[in-house]
């Protein structure tokens, strides 16, 4: 019966970490983290690390992508004026 007590305390502390660790997480990926419905502290971060990857790889990508077209466009400009 202890035990059992123990237990459900145990769990109700591991979501309270995983509600607190959620609500301190970024807008852009807060809603994702929650409707994934981690289990575990450990599943909450890896689920975190692996959305903020995909938005870090994905800014990235826009970002050279947006720095080629500004070269390609200066490049261009200075073809015309020549």
């Amino acid at each position: 019966q202890e035990l059992a007590l123990l237990c459900g305390r145990m769990f109700s502390e591991e979501s309270d970490k995983i509600e607190k660790y959620i609500r301190g997480l970024p807008d852009v990926i807060h809603g994702s983290v929650v409707a994934s419905k981690p289990k575990t502290m450990q599943e909450a971060i890896e689920i975190t690390t692996e959305l903020m990857d995909k938005k870090i790889r994905t800014f990235a990508e826009r970002e050279t992508a947006s720095k080629r077209k500004f070269e390609n466009t200066s490049r261009n400009t200075q073809n015309q004026q020549r």
